[in-house]
């Protein structure tokens, strides 16, 4: 039998048997190495999404002694105040004054604004890999597209663009179950350094505001949702990572399945209209964000099971996107697949705010590479990075 045991190389080449388990065993289970109720099956996942009996954080409502929690050691106050503040993981009114503001950046109308570049900067990049006669998908394409284009909403010029993927995975490390001491001080170290950046980007658009959304949150006239300096770098850095980290990963794991999968790339090059169905099931099939958390702030029952205020619960996106219940032939890679409500975007109050533009940004470089590269192919095997909750490759290698 497959054991969930997300520390296990074996289990993170291939998560999935192992969520079949989890999933036959019951709706709710204890798991004791970090103290979470995991939740596998569809229906109570996107149903907790759901629940405002849980929240991303209890301390608009008890102290960590109260919530019978230690507070966070201090040496990792940076990590917190810079996570803390930002839209992901806040409650109700600093949540929803928050995403209100932010949300005018991303209405359908600007995102589809944003089609042409988009398009044009991932035309650029496959340009250069074909050039190149191949090279690595994550870092000749994946990477710098999503970087680039939240980059540029946010105002961060060009030339001060290398250091944002850096910082970004070294504050995402602090996501992962039961991070190590040296994950945590990377974290610091990132947050610091993120932070003083944009607090002095912040400034120069007080200063000589532009057209971006930094200087969109800064103009917002609205008492009600005014942003404080903190919640500004906050917001910024959760975009930033939020904007690229889900849309990287799905980038190369897409490609790493349909190279593994050669009828469904044959099909999907002999019919580029398959593209938007594709992106979605590609981002069903092995999802970025393969866990996602909640703090228990009112007991639940789930299938007769109680589980108490205090809590937290750990809902497993990938399982429920694997659930035979909800997909037919789960484990089959299926780009005509019609019927695809998966939730690799999450639900709820904290729907990811980027899905438009993550949905644009991956059929762009899948439309680029189907045209400019019809010849694409592995060159080797990729590693997988040794990561659980964010699941993404250490690079993928390709010829042209």
């Amino acid at each position: 039998m497959a054991a969930f045991d997300p520390w296990d190389p074996a289990f993170l080449a291939d998560p999935y048997p192992a969520y079949a388990e989890l999933r036959a065993r019951g709706r709710v289970q204890y798991f004791e190495p970090t103290n979470q109720w995991l939740v596998p099956r569809h229906a109570d996942v996107s149903a907790l999404l759901r629940d405002r009996r849980l929240g991303r954080t209890y301390q608009h409502r008890f102290t960590h002694e109260d919530f019978g929690r230690s507070a966070p050691p201090p040496e990792h106050e940076p990590f917190h105040t810079l996570n803390d503040h930002g839209m992901l993981d806040l409650e109700p009114p600093d949540h929803t004054r928050i995403r209100r503001l932010v949300s005018k950046a991303f209405t359908p109308r600007t995102v589809e604004q944003l089609k042409p570049y988009v398009s044009r900067l991932a035309g650029e990049l496959v340009d250069g890999l074909v050039a190149r006669g191949g090279g690595d998908l994550l870092t000749d394409v994946a990477e710098p597209l999503p970087v680039a284009v939240i980059a540029e909403m946010l105002g961060i010029p060009e030339s001060d663009r290398a250091p944002l993927r850096p910082w970004s995975a070294d504050i995402c490390g602090m996501y992962e179950l039961s991070p190590s001491e040296d994950t945590a001080a990377k974290a610091v170290r990132a947050s610091l350094e993120f932070s003083s950046y944009l607090r002095e980007l912040i400034a120069a658009r007080r200063k000589e505001p532009g057209e971006d959304l930094i200087s969109g949150l800064i103009l917002a006239h609205d008492d009600e949702d005014r942003l404080t300096e903190q919640e500004m770098i906050s917001t910024a850095v959760l975009l930033l990572n939020a904007g690229h980290e889900a849309t990287v990963n799905a980038t190369v794991n897409g490609w790493w399945a349909l190279f593994r999968n050669p009828d469904q790339l044959a099909a999907l090059r002999a019919d580029h209209s398959l593209i938007p169905s594709a992106v979605e099931e590609l981002m069903r099939y092995d999802t970025p964000l393969q866990l996602f958390e909640r703090w228990v702030l009112d007991e639940i029952e789930i299938d007769g099971t109680t589980v108490p205020r205090g809590a937290e619960i750990a809902m497993l996106f990938g399982s429920a996107n694997h659930d035979p219940d909800v997909f037919a032939a789960p484990e089959r890679l299926d780009l005509t697949r019609a019927d695809n409500p998966h939730i690799s975007f999450s639900a709820g109050i904290h729907y990811c705010i980027g899905a438009p533009l993550a949905r644009i940004e991956l059929a762009a470089s899948m439309g680029a590479l189907l045209d400019r590269a019809p010849t694409l192919r592995l060159a080797r095997e990729p590693e997988r990075k040794p990561n659980f909750v964010i699941r993404g490759l250490e690079g993928l290698s390709v010829e042209i």
